[in-house]
């Protein structure tokens, strides 16, 4: 016997493809375009919006009035807070200039606060967390914390996106699971 479940489209939700993994669930006013792919335990909000040829990796919450755009790709357990922001194209114009799309990639486990602006043509690293309202121009690194206009690193987060907190020595530690990172100028590890 199988314990899957069958994705879950509200009644008011328009989706347009049929590549989407089990317990997803896409609530009312989302549109959901053709040729995209959303992966198994995924929640889109209300009146959520994802373009043709994005893919969403499993366990993403898409939070209400969030439009993801093509070029934009966004891997397992990522969190985007209700209406993030995202871009496709630096310098846009109406319809009389070419068009010029960047990709961007939000890796696993991202975290980004509601209200916040991803500038296209960047990567946010692993687990990094970005601070809600915050403006991203440049990549961030794997764990960091950024926040502000433009965003700007404010420390570290762990793995349960908790400040970590540093010593004199370079070792990061988390008050809430005990996770343990060395600090070093790249970023963070986690000791093993």
């Amino acid at each position: 016997m199988s314990n899957s479940r069958p994705p879950f489209f509200h009644e008011k939700a328009l989706v347009e493809t049929d590549r989407i993994g089990e317990g997803t669930r896409i609530w009312a006013f989302a549109h959901v375009m053709s040729d995209v792919s959303i992966g198994r335990n995924c929640n889109i909000g209300d009146h959520a919006f994802i373009e043709s040829h994005v893919t969403l990796g499993d366990n993403v919450t898409v939070k209400n009035g969030v439009s993801i755009w093509e070029h934009v790709h966004i891997a397992d357990n990522v969190f985007l807070g209700p209406h993030v922001a995202l871009t496709n194209d630096r310098f846009p114009r109406r319809s009389d200039t070419v068009y010029h799309a960047e990709e961007t990639w939000i890796e696993e486990g991202v975290t980004v606060g509601a209200n916040a602006t991803i500038l296209c043509g960047i990567r946010l690293g692993h687990r990094s967390f970005i601070g809600a309202g915050s403006v991203v121009t440049h990549d961030v690194a794997p764990h960091a914390l950024v926040v502000g206009n433009p965003a700007r690193p404010h420390g570290w987060v762990c793995f349960c996106a908790r400040p970590l907190v540093v010593d004199d020595r370079g070792c990061a530690t988390c008050a809430l699971c005990a996770r343990r990172y060395d600090v070093t100028e790249s970023g963070v590890r986690e000791r093993l």
